[in-house]
């Protein structure tokens, strides 16, 4: 079965290394300044033309409260006004995006992230989904995908009833540990009953699907007070789960620089977390999809995974690969055709070039034909932990083993360790190397040593 994993201790210390968790290949890490407006235009432009579906990523930067552990775009303020001169920019963001694109072309996923979506308040969000279902072809009988991030510190009842009422049918719910001593440690007081009285709302209003997040790794945690947390989760009985490692990069990210190190769980104890949580959702029944993802067998990112249909980009896992990833907001980024673009991190920024009629490009890329081949191969390792060299070669027009032939001895390495079989037409992904296929994507990343390895959180 795709679910199965092998827990291998000797082999996740050996292979257990810092690297790209690959919503995208290239890499984030590469994007440069080079890319601007002019090739997002382009890109559109031939979207347009292909008639291709679009999954559009709306990226809501405001949080009331800071979580110490957070990696995310945001920007902490108690100021509720600051989300309208916000919203104004991000519609002027969406009419100059979809007067590019044609009508036809239809949205078969959306998401909002943050930050906090629902830091803005009931009629900010009917303001921008009307603004939204204005200008692009939102899907109105329920069948897209159409996600959004909830804090349940944020979000009651009334909420969810409006949210269900815009169109959106699946969440996404923080939830990260349920340990009062580890909330503390990391500024997020949440409670059990918070979160249940989340996830009963969604449930009565029908929302397709819920996902819950939570973190191992975090200051205080131990075996013990995280298997905890996982069986009171089981019992909210998500369709999906996040299982997300913590990477402490105090060095990168300035609210991590209030965690006390010395609290933060040591290697040993951060493996046998994880694995006591894997066989938990294994006994209850979840499949492990990779990535520290899990899914019931019922959910479409099983199905699609069974049936090898399963892809990956800026938004995880997803059954929406073909689509034209538009990232709309402060740092959001676009997948459109070969074009990776990003928006401005810096707010005032992202805004001020907004406000005089110009998109907020700041950097990107523009895929080679060997970022496409080598794409193509990293995606199919990672969604399906298989790769048909025969696909590749009638796809790229190559000779597989010639074109990688310098990497022959590193993947020959992972067979003899029980990472990997190879042979002369496949890479298979066992069991025991399941849990790190992100080590054996990274033999195929062209630009890896480039790059300080201290920007990646590690595999385990």
């Amino acid at each position: 079965m795709l679910d199965a994993i092998r827990w291998d201790t000797d082999l996740i210390r050996r292979y257990d290394l810092a690297g790209p968790r690959y919503t995208s290949y290239p890499t984030a890490a590469q994007f440069d300044g080079q890319v601007g407006t002019f090739d997002l235009f382009h890109a559109l432009r031939d979207s347009r033309k292909a008639l291709r579906p679009l999954s559009l990523y709306v990226h809501v930067p405001f949080c009331a409260n800071i979580c110490y552990y957070c990696a995310c775009n945001k920007v902490i303020t108690k100021d509720r006004g600051r989300a309208q001169p916000y919203l104004q920019r991000l519609e002027q963001e969406i009419q100059l995006i979809a007067c590019h694109l044609d009508p036809a072309q239809k949205v078969e996923q959306l998401h909002f992230g943050g930050g906090t979506p629902t830091f803005l308040s009931h009629d900010e969000l009917r303001q921008l989904m009307a603004q939204l279902r204005k200008s692009f072809n939102l899907l109105d009988d329920d069948s897209g995908d159409y996600g959004i991030e909830i804090d349940p510190r944020e979000a009651d009842w009334s909420t969810m009833g409006l949210l269900r009422e815009l169109g959106f049918n699946r969440v996404s719910i923080g939830l990260q540990d349920l340990d009062p001593a580890v909330q503390r440690a990391v500024n997020r007081l949440q409670s059990l009953e918070q979160t249940r009285a989340v996830i009963d709302a969604a449930r009565t209003l029908q929302f397709r699907s819920i996902n819950i997040d939570l973190i191992y790794g975090l200051p205080r945690q131990t075996p013990e007070n995280f298997a905890r947390t996982v069986d009171e989760v089981i019992n909210l009985q998500p369709d999906r789960l996040s299982v997300f490692n913590y990477a402490h990069l105090p060095e990168r990210f300035m609210p991590q620089r209030r965690i006390n190190s010395d609290e933060l769980p040591t290697p040993a104890q951060k493996l046998e977390i994880l694995q006591g949580t894997i066989e938990q959702l294994t006994k209850a029944g979840y499949r492990y999809i990779g990535m520290d993802h899990f899914a019931l067998p019922d959910d479409e990112l099983a199905i699609a995974q069974e049936e090898s249909t399963l892809q990956r980009n800026f938004q995880g896992y997803t059954t929406h690969g073909h689509c034209d990833l538009i990232g709309l907001g402060v740092s959001a980024i676009s997948q459109i055709g070969d074009l990776y673009c990003q928006n401005s991190s810096d707010l005032n920024q992202y805004q001020n070039t907004l406000a005089s009629a110009q998109l907020a490009t700041s950097r990107g890329l523009l895929c080679n034909a060997d970022d496409r081949l080598r794409r193509a191969v990293i995606q199919q390792l990672i969604c399906t932990f298989s790769l048909e060299f025969a696909a590749i070669e009638h796809a790229f027009n190559i000779d597989f083993q010639g074109y990688f032939g310098e990497l022959w001895p590193q993947l020959q390495g992972m067979a003899d360790d029980g990472l990997i079989e190879l042979d002369n037409e496949r890479i298979t992904v066992l069991p025991a190397g399941r849990l790190l296929v992100r080590s054996v994507c990274m033999v195929f990343d062209a630009y890896l040593e480039q790059h300080n390895r201290q920007r990646f959180s590690r595999v385990i």
